[in-house]
Order: C-alpha cells, then sequence, then structure tokens
C-alpha cells in the first residue's frame, strides 16, 4: 500500500480532480440530466483505461531512456514532460489539426469543437492517414534501432534477435526495412493518400534521424566536457528523444478515442487521466530497477512498438481496433515478463550451494 500511495498517489488524486471536472461540465452540458452525466463519466473511465493499455510498452522504454539520463533531466522529463503529454497532445495536437485542416483560428477552432463536435471529428479523423504515416514510422525505427544493434549480447526470441543483430553490420539496415514498407502500404491506397502517407513516413524517419542526430552531438559534447574533469551532463537529447516519442504513441490514442466520444473535453479529461498513470508507471520502473531484475521486459516492450508502428502503417488502409492494439502489447509485454521470471529462476537454481557449515 505505501508503494502504491509513493508512486500512484498523484495520479489517483489528479483523477478524482478530472471526474470532478467531467461531473461538473456533465451536469451543465445536459441540462441537470445524471444519467447524461453518468454516461459522460464512464466514457471519460474507459478512456482513461484505454490509454494506459495501449501505453504501458511507452512507460517501459521510457524507463530504459531515463535510467541512463542525469537525475535532473529526469525530474525534467516527469514534470515538464507531463504538460507536453497532458496538454499539448492531448488538447492542443488535434486543435491544431483542425486549424491547418479548415483554415481556422484558434478561437473559431475551440467554438467549433464544443457547439459541432461531429464535424471537429470529421476534420481530425481525415488527417489519419498522415498522422498514421509519420507515428508509424516513427515509432517503427525506435523498435527497429533497438534490435539493429551490433553491440547487443541478450536475446529474447533468440532466433529472430540474433539475425537482426548480424544485419546491423550493414549501414541503414533499418531505415531500408522501413522505406520497403512505407511503399508496400503505400501501393495499397488511393494516389492522393499515397502521396500524403509518403510525405509523412519520411518526414517521420528524418524526425527520428534528426532527433538521434541531436542526442549524438550532445553525448560528444558530454564527453569532452567529461575529459577536462566537468562533471556536467545535459541529458538534453535524451528529453528530446522522449517527447517526440510520447507524441508519437499518443497519436493512436486521440484518433481512437474518437470511436468513444467526439467531445474535446471529455477525450481530453480521459486521455489525460492515462497519461498521468503511464507517468507513474514510469517512475516506478525507474526508481525500482526493474528493467535489470526482469531482462526481457524492455525487449517485449521493443516488440510492442514495433508492432504498434506496423499497425499504425497499416491503419492508414485497414481499421483495425484499438482493443487489438493494446491486446498485442500487454500480451508481448505479459509473456516477456513471465520468461525473464522463469530465466531468474532457472539461474537461481543452478547457482551453487553454499557448502553447509563443518560439524
Amino acid at each position: 500500500m505505501a508503494t502504491l500511495k509513493r508512486f500512484y498517489g498523484f495520479s489517483f488524486v489528479f483523477t478524482l480532480i478530472c471526474l470532478a471536472l467531467g461531473a461538473w461540465y456533465g451536469w451543465s452540458s445536459t441540462g441537470g440530466s445524471m444519467s447524461g452525466t453518468l454516461a459522460m463519466l464512464w466514457i471519460i473511465a474507459v478512456l482513461s483505461v484505454l490509454e494506459i493499455s495501449l501505453s504501458f510498452d511507452n512507460a517501459v522504454v521510457n524507463a530504459s531512456v531515463l535510467k541512463d539520463m542525469d537525475k535532473i533531466w529526469q525530474r525534467r522529463f516527469l514534470t515538464w514532460g507531463i504538460a507536453f503529454a497532458v496538454f499539448g497532445m492531448r488538447v492542443v495536437f488535434p486543435l491544431a489539426i483542425v486549424a491547418i485542416a479548415a483554415g481556422l483560428g484558434p478561437v473559431e477552432t475551440i467554438n467549433l469543437s464544443l457547439n459541432n463536435p461531429a464535424e471537429y471529428e470529421r476534420i481530425v479523423s481525415s488527417a489519419h492517414v498522415g498522422i498514421a504515416g509519420f507515428g508509424g514510422a516513427f515509432l517503427a525505427m525506435v523498435g527497429l534501432k533497438f534490435f539493429f544493434d551490433q553491440d547487443k549480447d541478450i536475446h529474447w526470441i533468440a532466433a529472430i534477435e540474433r539475425q537482426l543483430t548480424r544485419f546491423a553490420a550493414l549501414p541503414a539496415a533499418e531505415i531500408a526495412l522501413l522505406l520497403l514498407a512505407l511503399w508496400g502500404v503505400s501501393g495499397l491506397l488511393r494516389d492522393e493518400e499515397a502521396l500524403t502517407f509518403l510525405v509523412a513516413g519520411i518526414l517521420g524517419l528524418v524526425t527520428f534521424i534528426a532527433v538521434e542526430g541531436i542526442n549524438a552531438v550532445l553525448e560528444r559534447h558530454e564527453e569532452k566536457q567529461q575529459l577536462v574533469g566537468a562533471a556536467v551532463r545535459s541529458g538534453l537529447g535524451g528529453f528530446l528523444y522522449l517527447n517526440v516519442l510520447d507524441a508519437s504513441f499518443s497519436f493512436d490514442g486521440v484518433i481512437g478515442a474518437f470511436a468513444l466520444s467526439n467531445n474535446m473535453i471529455v477525450i481530453a479529461l480521459g486521455l489525460s487521466i492515462g497519461a498521468m498513470f503511464v507517468r507513474s508507471m514510469t517512475i516506478h520502473l525507474v526508481e525500482k530497477g526493474t528493467l535489470a531484475q526482469y531482462r526481457f521486459l524492455e525487449h517485449g516492450a521493443f516488440w510492442a512498438i514495433i508492432a504498434l508502428g506496423a499497425i499504425m502503417l497499416l491503419s492508414a488502409r485497414f481499421h483495425i481496433p484499438e482493443t487489438v492494439t493494446g491486446l498485442i502489447g500487454a500480451t508481448l509485454i505479459g509473456i516477456s515478463l513471465w520468461w525473464s521470471i522463469r530465466q531468474n529462476r532457472r539461474e537461481a537454481a543452478e547457482e551453487p550451494k553454499p557448502a553447509p557449515p563443518p560439524a
């Protein structure tokens, strides 16, 4: 109970605040209808659970990056990043899509979202092909980069992961694989959608390369500082990488939320609760050293990211329910956790037992 309160206490308080705001908004917008208010609160709760189920692999990957970052930048991501994840991606991002697509100003866009939610949903959904290309490409690169690594010596699905490690000797092999995937999916789309999809996918790839490049430059700068005796670590590259990664994970949840509601406020409240719990899970994983304790958990998360990236790319042509996406990610992470526990028990059983003390 103490652990639950320490890591998830603020998230539970935040949940109560969001539910209170949802109750007030539901009561006022439905003219004092109890059934309407309860229905709105139910949708908020379902959206929060959906966001958590879709983003557990996000928490694991966040933790894998944060564990190597300076404590100061860990705190900055877990505080400043909350504002970006909750307010930026769950509120500003959908409004920005509508404003750009419809050529509206900020005030007109907000009025549209509140007074004509059906049209607001239509405009956001119409941008799905571009969002799928960008987010799918970025997430796929994140997952592929983890496995296309010549220095990787721990393998979970060894038959596949060892082969990917060997292919890592070929420069930009993962980029070639992604470009082939983008080309393959674009062939299933109409010409105008195919162009949008390809441009968005290439921009997602370029964004990944740019963030990786910034991170490499900053790491090189840190190494030079350490050589002259400076004990300074910026962590800025990791901070940027994690925020872009968070944004890519958010695309799927924001678009999928319209299957349950087209009300901007309801969507923002539900997804924000989920985003806050993902932050709490990230802190829990980092401080408890869970990734070191369960060696294959990180592998399961990155396989889930590749699966999510592939699903996002294919969603430009096929409708794939969010429950399928969540179940695939949860299954991969669950199996990797079980495999880690089994491996730990096997190694413990193989350890030589200390000799009994002499009589």
